[in-house]
């Protein structure tokens, strides 16, 4: 199989047991549905099934996908996007973040790490949960949207990505900071850079006109082009449509594009035709899932070490 800096062959999963919208999230995630009082069991039952079927479609195009069970015990109604909590990078490195909702915080698994470190070839974990005493926050793959071959983390301002704490990541992981203001047409802050931004190894999907600064846009747009990449310009209704919440992915076949139904559908026939080009695009069912204000890419923790 090829391997690609950028886009992972493996990735870590959480099937949900008790999935429902966290009431904590909800007020500074404006892509949360409110109408989301559903009959809780059937909620939670969709939504695991929809798990189950995301990682069966990723093990059809030959993405290893190593799916944990979340039984809710720990009441941990976001588990089902591990890719906040932890991240992982060529050379042998975790990263384990500091969350902002302290229901969120017990997401954190001690077998998840430790599968990494019996499967992949582990030097060594930086914990950076501490932060959270001091009220920093940095939510891993989920604030900081991480081109891996140009070592730049492209970081949304928010709650959720503390600049000290990005400077620490930074500093450890051989990443240059890029860190910029994002909001929505109300004005509020986006809460996850990987909403509004996608790197793959041949395009970037970003919502350039979410970024108001126009100077600080040119200079993201051009730092994106400057890599080689075609830079694809989503809209703000596509970004509502979790267009940019997709991630690339390295298949038997070659990379895969794995992004939500909804997701897929709000994409113009111009920009299909550039991601085409290099990656197939694999759309996938998530609608209970993103009731919770994330969508595919949320879900997907990419494993970027050597299998042992």
């Amino acid at each position: 199989m090829t391997r690609s800096l950028q886009a992972p062959a493996a990735v870590v999963m959480v099937r949900p047991h008790h999935f429902h919208p966290n009431p904590q999230t909800a007020a500074d995630n404006s892509f949360q549905s409110q109408a989301a009082q559903a009959d809780a069991e059937l909620l939670a039952a969709q939504a695991r099934d929809e798990v189950t079927a995301v990682a069966a479609s990723l093990q059809a195009v030959g993405v290893t996908v190593h799916l944990f069970e979340d039984h809710g015990e720990r009441d941990t109604p976001d588990a089902v996007f591990p890719n906040n909590w932890f991240s992982t990078h060529a050379g042998g490195h975790v990263a384990v973040y500091p969350m902002y909702s302290s229901n969120r915080r017990r997401e954190r698994r001690a077998d998840v790490i430790e599968m990494l470190k019996a499967r992949y070839r582990v030097q060594d974990v930086i914990d950076y949960s501490g932060l959270e005493a001091d009220g920093l926050f940095l939510e891993g793959t989920g604030a900081m949207v991480l081109d891996h071959v140009e070592r730049v983390a492209y970081t949304a301002r928010s709650n959720r990505a503390d600049a000290v704490a990005l400077e620490r990541f930074c500093t450890h992981f051989n990443f240059e900071p890029m860190a910029f203001t994002a909001t929505d047409s109300a004005g509020q802050a986006v809460y996850h850079t990987n909403v509004i931004m996608c790197i793959a190894g041949a395009f970037a999907l970003v919502a350039l006109e979410m970024i108001p600064d126009p100077q600080r846009r040119d200079e993201i747009a051009a730092r994106l082009r400057d890599s080689g990449r075609d830079v694809i310009a989503l809209s703000e209704a596509q970004i509502n449509d979790f267009a940019g919440n997709a991630l690339e992915l390295m298949g038997r076949d070659g990379p895969v594009l794995a992004l939500s139904s909804r997701a897929a559908a709000a994409l113009s026939a111009e920009q299909r035709q550039v991601i085409e080009r290099t990656t197939r695009l694999l759309p996938l069912s998530v609608p209970t899932i993103e009731l919770a204000g994330g969508s595919v890419r949320c879900m997907l923790a990419g494993i970027h070490l050597t299998p042992r």
